[in-house]
């Protein structure tokens, strides 16, 4: 067996199919893989009720066990029960290494807590609309409609870049054909063409108490429209290979206040931890960091896919990358000195 597969961590995932749609299910088992292997597949709600109808396309083709609970009474759900119950069973088990609880619901909170105290990990999956308690609870937590608004932007992105690959060689075709037709022009030379050229009148000027039109905004940044985080110019958020972004997703601009608050204050606790006497801390390290302490976060969240263009998006901080030359490939980082 590859050494590199015993050493993955196995998760069993759970899914509370009352709360959770099933277009989010290739996130979920993406996320999941993006961390070990999923030993246990299961999902959990009352299958002879239609609300779960549009999950039963999905269970065949992911290999995700349907299991059935009926609701006793009505109005309350009796799934959560039936998942606490197996994921204990399962954690005495032994069998896995951590755990992927799908929900946004408050009351796996303390399942999560519990988990945790066994030692095992657990990554936390549910929208926006999940309590903070929850979230806390795990050491890990996707914000599953922030993903999949980011992965349909992309996928749009990818497919006009398809329509202009396929349209370019037309485009030329034409563009060589009507040249083709205007040099063959029956009057007129090409003294004419020029001197009517000369003639024309110039293009009016702007008065001078007009302003230029502003340039263009870049996509929705981190803090943008809420003033908690200065905006820097857009040849410093493209000047990277990793810096190619997507749409915010539906994030409120009141909870990209919040988020965006309580990440600075958390960078900037870790820069005063962990920094050198210059003030320097590697990315690495502050990217570890902030996962333990900010169990929600994820540069995908913020229109990113990398660490280090997010954090450039920020502004206030500088940092040291090698050239290459020096054999260097670590990069570091510090709250940049004010002028």
């Amino acid at each position: 067996m590859d050494k590199q597969e015993d050493n993955d961590l196995r998760f069993a995932i759970l899914i509370d199919a009352d709360n959770i749609s099933d277009k989010y299910v290739k996130i979920i088992l993406d996320e999941v893989a993006n961390s070990g292997i999923a030993t246990y597949k299961r999902i959990y709600g009352d299958w002879t009720s239609q609300r779960l109808a549009s999950w039963k396309n999905v269970l065949l083709e992911n290999s995700i066990i349907p299991m059935q609970q009926y609701s006793y009474t009505y109005g309350k759900s009796s799934t959560d029960s039936a998942m606490i119950i197996d994921a204990m069973d399962i954690l005495y088990s032994g069998n896995v290494d951590g755990f992927a609880i799908v929900s946004s619901d408050s009351d796996f909170t303390r399942l999560a807590a519990r988990l945790r105290e066994s030692g095992m990990q657990v990554i936390g999956m549910g929208e926006q609309k999940t309590p903070e308690p929850f979230i806390s609870a795990c050491n890990q937590f996707k914000y599953l409609d922030l993903l999949y608004a980011a992965k349909k932007a992309e996928e749009a992105d990818d497919d006009e870049s398809d329509e202009e690959a396929e349209q370019r060689p037309k485009r030329r075709k034409k563009q060589a054909k009507k040249a083709q037709k205007n040099g063959k022009g029956k009057s007129g030379d090409a003294a004419d063409a020029a001197q009517a050229q000369q003639d024309a009148p110039e293009p009016e000027s702007a008065p001078a108490d007009v302003e230029a039109a502003p340039a263009q905004r870049p996509k929705r940044r981190p803090g943008d429209a809420g003033g908690e985080i200065r905006l820097v110019a857009s040849e410093e958020l493209f000047d990277d290979a990793d810096s190619s972004e997507v749409e915010f997703g539906e994030m409120s601009k009141a909870d990209r206040r919040r988020h965006m608050k309580k990440i600075r204050s958390t960078i900037n606790a870790i820069l005063d931890k962990f920094s050198d006497d210059e003030g320097w801390v590697s990315l690495g390290r502050m990217g570890d960091e902030l996962s333990k302490r900010l169990p929600d976060f994820d540069v995908r969240n913020y229109g990113f896919k990398k660490l280090r263009p997010f954090l450039k998006s920020l502004g206030v901080y500088e940092f040291d990358e090698p050239d290459g030359t020096s054999g260097q490939r670590q990069i570091y980082l510090r709250l940049r000195e004010q002028d």
